[in-house]
C-alpha cells in the first residue's frame, strides 16, 4: 500500500509535484507543517464518519479506515523521529514496515470513533512538535534504516506529503 518504493531515492517528493495527488512538498516549510497537519486531521474526522469507512474499494486497496489508522501511526512515528533528530546527533531510525503494522494491528477491524480520537491526538502532538522547532534546528539530521538521510527541513516536507496523499487516496482533499 506504500505510495512510493522504500528506497534511498525519496527525494522525488521534493523535486516535483506528486503525480497522483498533485501536492508540491518543495514549497512547504517547517513553519507550514503544524497548520497542514491540523487541517488534515480535521478532514480525517469527517472521513471516519462515512458509512463505507471500512469498505475496501478494491481487494488490494486499503479502506478509508485502514488509511486513517496508517495516518494516525505516521503522525506518532514522525513525532518520535523528529524528537530523535532534535535530541540526538544523526540518529538512525528503526525500520517500520507499514503493511506489516496494518496486518498486526488489524487496521480494518478498529473502531472508527477511537481511530478518530487517536488520530486527532497524534496530529496535535506532531503539530506541536513541529511548531516548537527553531530555525537553527532545520539542518539537524536523521537517517532512515535504508540509509536515506533527512534534515529536519526535508523531513518535514517528506512527512507532510504522506497524510495529504492519503486523503487523496480516500477521495478527499487537503483544505
Amino acid at each position: 500500500m506504500a505510495i512510493e518504493p522504500d528506497t534511498k531515492d525519496w527525494t522525488w517528493v521534493l523535486q516535483r509535484p506528486c503525480p497522483e495527488c498533485g501536492f508540491e512538498a518543495a514549497g512547504v516549510t517547517v513553519r507550514d507543517v503544524p497548520r497542514l497537519v491540523r487541517d488534515n486531521a480535521s478532514v480525517w474526522a469527517a472521513v471516519l464518519r462515512r458509512d463505507d469507512v471500512g469498505v475496501r474499494p478494491q481487494p488490494q486497496r486499503w479502506s478509508a479506515l485502514e488509511y486513517a489508522c496508517h495516518v494516525r501511526d505516521v503522525f506518532a512515528l514522525f513525532d518520535t523521529r523528529l524528537h530523535l533528530m532534535l535530541d540526538e546527533e544523526g540518529p538512525r531510525f528503526a525500520n517500520w514496515d507499514q503493511d506489516e503494522t496494518a496486518e498486526r494491528e488489524r487496521y480494518g477491524d478498529q473502531d472508527p470513533a477511537t481511530v478518530s480520537a487517536d488520530l486527532a491526538t497524534a496530529a496535535a502532538a506532531v503539530a506541536e512538535s513541529f511548531a516548537a522547532v527553531t530555525e537553527d534546528q532545520y539542518g539537524r539530521s536523521g537517517v532512515r534504516s535504508d540509509g536515506a538521510e533527512f534534515t529536519v527541513a526535508t523531513f518535514a516536507q517528506y512527512f507532510v506529503h504522506d497524510p495529504i496523499h492519503h486523503l487523496w487516496d480516500v477521495g478527499e482533499e487537503q483544505p
